[in-house]
């Protein structure tokens, strides 16, 4: 009994069919919010809850600062011993909470979704169907940066105890084949979003329970393409004639396929109103709050970049303020860093901004992002009068955003001027002008700068995808098998264990320099 209780919990996402789990089952999600009844509507809003969406303290401290975001330079990190060594306890947490009710329970909830779906007549299905296809989008995000992280994953099969009760063991699926669902989920839920009109109470029911974009279902159309946008240029290189037809598609017909190109559109997970933690313990219990070398001595610097003083602070050494941003050498040894971390000498992120902003949001999508996504299709496949438009877009955005965190976070610094950014623009790092590949550099390093580590997941991606910026690795000699970052995570223990047979067939693929099924170049 105790073996299946493991198996499905892990990799089905719920509790074992056994009688005596099934008063948990019933206690914690058919009834997640102690109501009488299961509601579509509730399981949809703790899908949006999302701690691995927040920068939550767990989520920053052992999974985007220890994995993602050191893999891509996003943060700083001290040259110890196995610094590159994936940590699979924090690893087997992410997992599971994507698959388990433990966390958001992507899986687990909207499997509970379809089944409450499923019992309803036809013409209470049609009611729901709002809440079916906001799950499915939020859904599709979720498993693509499962995707992303692992490669093939168990998808099709997932969750079935949750859905009719069958136990079992769920294989694990192509990684291809699983985007090429997702993407279809995505234009299907944009239709839906595009053409729909709600019944005032089924719209006012909605708008209760939707966190996120407040039951606005322009916000949502713009939300879903937006997120197929990303994922059909994430697999560009790998299929470059969908990508190419898809995408000049939805930027040829705007009103069609509305996006998160404005500001206005961001889609940010607001912190709950008990909320009262921030990311000070997360970022500095690593030394992760030290300004990086390359992002701020490469980037930032060279095009005085106007974030800079959003993004860091000075510090101060012996009780002396530093007279410049200093960022820590990637090269000097663990102990020389720690000394110097000790004694101030180093800039460390800005605490209105970062380590002290208790209201700062989940970035979901935001327009910094479609724009460099626009720039990047425009470039490769329309003209450059259009990627230029974009990318200058995307850049303005990006900086503004900054900004935005920093005056939640009761920032004092003066706002960014109209003419900082002109200059950024016309800066010779920055400014669009160069050959085709310089431009294409330009606008991914952009992007990769945009993300930071909060977003570094989709960073991660990217840089392998485009291998820009071109980011140099101390090795760690002293770690066989982790000299160097990882191309994917490796799959968590628990699945290895008590999905064995499934494991089994993928087991050869389960190392640490494979690659993506869209990591081609």
């Amino acid at each position: 009994m105790k073996k299946l209780y493991i198996i499905f919990f892990i990799s089905l996402s719920t509790l074992a069919s056994l009688s005596s789990c099934q008063d948990e089952l019933e206690e914690r999600y058919t009834n997640p919010d102690q109501t009488s009844e299961a509601s579509i509507g509730k399981f949809f809003t703790k899908m949006l809850n999302n701690d691995r969406v927040r920068p939550s303290y767990w989520n920053v401290r052992t999974f985007l600062v220890m994995h993602p975001a050191l893999y891509t330079q996003s943060v700083s990190y001290t040259n110890s011993n196995q610094r590159y060594q994936q940590q699979l306890s924090y690893i087997d947490d992410f997992w599971r909470d994507y698959y388990t009710p433990t966390g958001s329970g992507i899986v687990a909830h909207l499997r509970e979704m379809e089944k409450t779906y499923q019992a309803l007549p036809a013409e209470e299905q049609a009611r729901e169907d709002i809440f079916m296809f906001a799950a499915r989008v939020v859904y599709a995000d979720q498993t693509s940066q499962m995707v992303d992280l692992w490669g093939d994953i168990p998808f099709s099969e997932a969750g079935q105890l949750n859905l009719n009760g069958e136990s079992v063991a769920p294989k694990f699926d192509d990684a291809t084949e699983v985007y090429t669902t997702l993407l279809s989920l995505l234009e299907d839920a944009a239709d839906y979003f595009g053409t729909t009109e709600l019944e005032s109470t089924v719209a006012a029911a909605f708008a209760k329970q939707d966190i996120l974009l407040e039951g606005n279902l322009d916000w949502w159309a713009r939300y879903t393409n937006s997120i197929r946008l990303r994922l059909l240029m994430r697999i560009s290189f790998q299929d470059e004639a969908k990508a190419q037809t898809d995408v000049m598609e939805m930027l040829n017909n705007p009103d069609a396929y509305p996006l998160v190109d404005n500001a206005a559109y961001d889609v940010l997970l607001k912190p709950l109103t008990t909320y009262n933690d921030n990311m000070r313990g997360a970022l500095t219990e690593l030394n992760s709050h030290i300004a990086p070398e390359f992002l701020l001595d490469d980037i930032l610097k060279p095009a005085n970049d106007p974030r800079i003083r959003v993004w860091f602070d000075k510090n101060s050494s012996a009780g002396i303020p530093n007279e410049d941003y200093l960022s820590m050498p990637s090269d000097l040894s663990s102990t020389e860093q720690e000394t110097n971390i000790s004694q101030g000498k180093y800039a460390i992120l800005d605490s209105a901004t970062f380590l002290f902003n208790r209201a700062f949001p989940g970035i979901v999508i935001n327009s910094a992002e479609v724009n460099f996504l626009k720039a990047e299709a425009y470039q490769r496949w329309g003209n450059t009068g259009d990627a230029k438009a974009a990318y200058e877009q995307g850049v303005t955005d990006a900086v503004n955003f900054l900004f935005y965190l920093n005056s939640l976070g009761g920032g004092t610094e003066e706002e960014v001027t109209p003419e900082e950014l002109a200059n950024l623009l016309a800066s010779p790092s920055v400014t669009y002008a160069g050959t085709n590949d310089e431009l294409l550099a330009k606008i991914w390093t952009q992007k990769w700068l945009s993300f930071g580590f909060i977003q570094s997941i989709q960073s991660w991606a990217e840089v392998r995808r485009t291998n820009t910026p071109s980011l140099t690795f101390l090795p760690d000699l002293s770690t066989p098998n982790a000299e160097i970052p990882p191309t994917r995570l490796l799959y968590p223990s628990s699945e290895i264990t008590y999905n064995a047979v499934n494991y089994a067939r993928v087991a050869s693929n389960d190392v640490a320099n494979g690659r993506i099924f869209w990591d081609v170049e």
